[in-house]
């Protein structure tokens, strides 16, 4: 993703404040092992403002993975929810990207956080595009030599700061090797995910997928692709996905929040389908935007929106 845009405020600890003001001390326990914990969500301009996708879901994801590591969140879901729709209205954003973070704070060096505070912050900048022309024309990626986190070590479903060091180390390789992202094996030697998104393969019709059994985050937009493929008559396959797969795969793409749906065009040198975006994927990849930007009263539910349409500061769509 590009260098964020700074904005004006950022809300932490129930307090909206200056963003300059928004510190952590070097001390912090989360700065020394990696003990927090985050989501990232999008809005998007719709008619009642902007609209965060899947709120909820985000944010029911967000105390999971917090509870996973025994980290006592202070608000509750629909505090930080009001909250993340105040943070796009005091920055006047509509297109935006939010990361609400939880971490243990300053308070002992002990690997053990007991006694340290928790910080919650969320943050909201203009949104952007993660791989640049992703959505559009499509991403080059390469299976990188970094495997996925395993169940053994880390619960890999858990959104956890200290285990995107696994994603730095493959996303790192892919860039050297000039590459956009990266594919990483799981320790059973199948395809897991990218560095930061789900997988899906479409072969002869089918729209195939991997589970949580295939050491993955269980993606908000994952679930909501699978939705909308079930919606619109496309057959939906969970099971393990191989290298195989892949070398075959009429169209892949990933999904996420950051990279929304985003086409696979090659893999290792190896072109998909044409080299360009499938017809399925193509076809989802509409009915989400229709979906996001509240075009669909199918999936009104799924939006929660500000109630106001922001001034010309708003940032750009993805």
């Amino acid at each position: 993703m590009p260098a964020f845009t700074k904005t004006d405020f950022i809300w932490k600890n129930g307090t909206m404040m200056p963003w300059n003001e928004a510190q952590v001390h070097v001390t912090a326990h989360a700065l020394q092992y990696g003990t927090g914990v985050f989501e990232g969500m999008r809005s998007y301009d719709s008619p009642n403002g902007a609209a965060i996708f899947r709120l909820d879901a985000h944010m029911r994801r967000f105390h999971a993975s917090a509870n996973a590591y025994e980290l006592e969140i202070p608000y509750s879901i629909e505090q930080l929810s009001e909250a993340s729709l105040d943070v796009l209205r005091a920055n006047k954003l509509e297109n935006a990207y939010l990361r609400p973070l939880a971490f243990f704070d300053s308070h002992s060096f002990s690997v053990w956080p007991k006694d340290c505070p928790v910080t919650v912050t969320i943050i909201a900048v203009p949104g952007k595009s993660y791989i640049e022309g992703g959505p559009e024309h499509g991403a080059r990626v390469t299976v990188s030599t970094v495997r996925r986190i395993d169940a053994s070590t880390l619960p890999p479903f858990v959104k956890a700061c200290g285990h995107y060091t696994n994603s730095v180390r493959a996303v790192q390789e892919a860039i050297r090797r000039g590459y956009d992202d990266a594919l990483l094996l799981n320790s059973k030697g199948d395809v897991a995910e990218g560095s930061g998104a789900n997988l899906f393969v479409v072969k002869n019709g089918a729209v195939i997928t991997n589970d949580l059994d295939a050491s993955i985050v269980g993606g908000i937009t994952r679930e909501a692709v699978i939705q909308l493929a079930t919606d619109l008559d496309l057959p939906v396959v969970i099971r393990p996905i191989t290298l195989t797969d892949v070398e075959l795969a009429d169209e892949l793409f990933f999904s996420g929040t950051a990279v929304e749906i985003t086409p696979i065009k090659e893999v290792d040198g190896r072109v998909v389908g044409d080299g360009t975006p499938g017809p399925i994927t193509r076809r989802l990849q509409k009915t989400f935007f229709d979906t996001v930007h509240g075009r669909v009263p199918q999936y009104h539910s799924w939006l929660s929106a500000t109630g106001q349409t922001p001034g010309p500061t708003s940032g750009p769509t993805s």
